[in-house]
C-alpha cells in the first residue's frame, strides 16, 4: 500500500512543476506516506491534521459543506491541504511559482487515486476471486409492506 501511496505522490509532483514534496496522512495526524525533502514529514502530518480540523470547523460553521481543500499561502510558496476520502488527507508543498490551477487539477486528481487505493486496501477480498469484494455476510432486508400510517 506505502509504494503505491508513494507512487501518486512521485506521479504528482513530475506533474506540476516547482512541487517541492508531499505526503498522506490520516485525519488524526498519523504518517502514512511521504515524499518530503526538507520537510520533517511527522510533525507535518501532525500539524496537517490540526490544520484540517480547524478547516473542517470553518468549512462547517460558514456553511460551506464538507471540507475538500484548503490552501496556505507563504512568502516562500504554498501548502496545500485536499480530502483523499474520509480518513487521509494529502497535503502537498510547492514554491512560490508554481501553477495554482496545474497545482489544484493534478492534487484533486491524486487525492481521488489515494482515496481509491486505501479504500480498495479497506475492503474484504473474496478469496476465490481477490479481484472482488467479498460476498457480504448480512442477509438481505426482507421486503415490507409501506405503513399506511396508523
Amino acid at each position: 500500500m506505502e509504494t503505491e501511496l508513494l507512487a501518486e505522490l512521485r506521479a504528482v509532483k513530475r506533474r506540476v512543476p516547482h512541487l517541492a514534496g508531499g505526503l498522506v496522512a490520516s485525519v488524526d495526524g498519523l504518517l502514512v506516506a511521504h515524499d518530503t525533502h526538507g520537510a520533517e514529514p511527522s510533525g507535518l502530518a501532525a500539524m496537517t491534521a490540526a490544520s484540517l480540523s480547524l478547516a473542517q470547523r470553518l468549512a462547517d460553521t460558514t456553511g460551506q459543506g464538507e471540507f475538500r481543500e484548503s490552501v496556505v499561502r507563504g512568502e516562500h510558496g504554498y501548502v496545500a491541504t485536499y480530502a483523499a476520502g474520509g480518513s487521509c488527507v494529502l497535503t502537498l508543498l510547492a514554491h512560490p511559482d508554481v501553477n495554482v490551477g496545474r497545482l489544484h487539477l493534478e492534487a484533486r486528481r491524486c487525492a481521488r487515486r489515494i482515496a481509491e487505493l486505501l479504500n480498495d486496501a479497506l475492503t474484504p477480498k473474496d478469496p476465490r476471486d481477490p479481484g472482488r469484494p467479498a460476498p457480504s455476510t448480512v442477509p438481505p432486508r426482507p421486503n415490507t409492506p409501506p405503513s399506511n400510517g396508523s
